[in-house]
């Protein structure tokens, strides 16, 4: 079976390894977004997915913008695919494309479709707080994962996931389903998507990695986890990163570590009415600062300052000499 893959960040290397490793599939061609400039030099760095191609010698293609580059929509044509396998590519084909394989081309979807259509369906379901997501194969058609459904695969989210976590398990997991999906695809009825059901999910703004203190601490947790590692507050006129956070609330006792729980019936003593949220109420060694948020309270477990590398909560207690009643920005 003659393949051509499109994917771009890590969520894809799976899918691409896998059906290299399978004698049933023949990958004849990869697109891959361009080669991004990173780092001080500024230097033009490729895709993990294209360094996997180059290593297979596998002919590429880093269209800027592949609808509109008929050079590279020739190339495609002449490779007479059966399928092209698309997973976090980056742009939106068209329907010239779509129509190019035999027998269309297939989507690895990081949500349970019609949930989460979009850029950042692994962030979004972590802000939201969802608790069994998963993945969804389906055939493209030329909306925004409006496709019709073949395979679904469903897993638990923890409260500890963030969004790293999440995206390496839901990669291999989508890899798996990908390769079944294929095999099956003649015996596969796909399943049209309820429109209505669907939620969104679309690219995440700088502007929503700022940290309110006023909003709850699941909230915020949901947030830091969903954005890790960019979420960012103010500490002493300089920006803090938020990397790992744990919510103290009764409601989430049960999925907290035993340490952690033993802190709830002393929080529940402390009189927060004087303190406005972002202030810092507790300090527990070995654990970290606790901070008081617009609804209940978060415990730091690892930070970043600017220019630094991550720390634990308690190496930034121990190393500003941080105390009750500072309040972060």
């Amino acid at each position: 079976m003659r393949i051509v893959f499109f994917g771009t960040p890590n969520f894809a290397i799976p899918t691409l390894e896998k059906l290299l490793a399978n004698p049933a599939f023949e990958v004849v061609g990869v697109v891959t977004q361009p080669d991004k400039k990173r780092g001080r030099g500024s230097q033009l760095v490729p895709s993990l997915i294209k360094e996997l191609a180059t290593a297979h010698q596998i002919p590429i293609w880093q269209p800027a913008r592949i609808k509109k580059d008929p050079e590279t929509i020739k190339s495609l044509r002449d490779l007479n695919a059966d399928i092209f396998v698309v997973v976090a590519y980056g742009q939106i084909l068209s329907q010239e494309i779509l129509d190019l394989p035999k027998s269309g081309c297939v989507n690895v979807h990081g949500s349970l479709l019609p949930l989460y259509r979009g850029a950042a369906p692994i962030q979004r379901c972590l802000t939201d707080g969802v608790i069994v997501t998963g993945i969804t194969t389906m055939l493209m058609d030329a909306g925004m994962d409006t496709g019709a459904m073949l395979l679904k695969y469903e897993t638990q989210v923890s409260l500890s996931d963030n969004a790293d976590e999440l995206a390496s398990k839901l990669a291999i997991a989508g890899a798996d389903l990908l390769i079944e999906t294929i095999l099956s695809l003649d015996r596969i009825t796909p399943i049209p998507q309820a429109h209505l059901a669907t939620i969104a999910a679309p690219p995440i703004q700088k502007s929503e990695y700022l940290i309110d203190w006023t909003r709850s601490n699941i909230s915020l947790h949901n947030q830091i986890r969903g954005f890790y590692p960019n979420c960012v507050a103010i500490f002493r006129a300089q920006s803090l990163k938020i990397l790992t956070t744990v919510p103290l609330s009764d409601e989430f006792q049960a999925d907290l570590p035993a340490e952690i729980q033993k802190l709830l019936p002393e929080l529940a003593s402390l009189d927060l009415s004087l303190s406005i949220p972002g202030t810092i109420v507790k300090i527990v060694k070995g654990l970290g600062p606790i901070v008081q948020t617009g609804s209940g309270c978060l415990l730091l477990r690892e930070v970043q300052l600017a220019g630094k590398r991550p720390q634990s909560g308690t190496d930034l207690v121990n190393g500003m000499r941080l105390a009750v009643g500072e309040v972060l920005g």
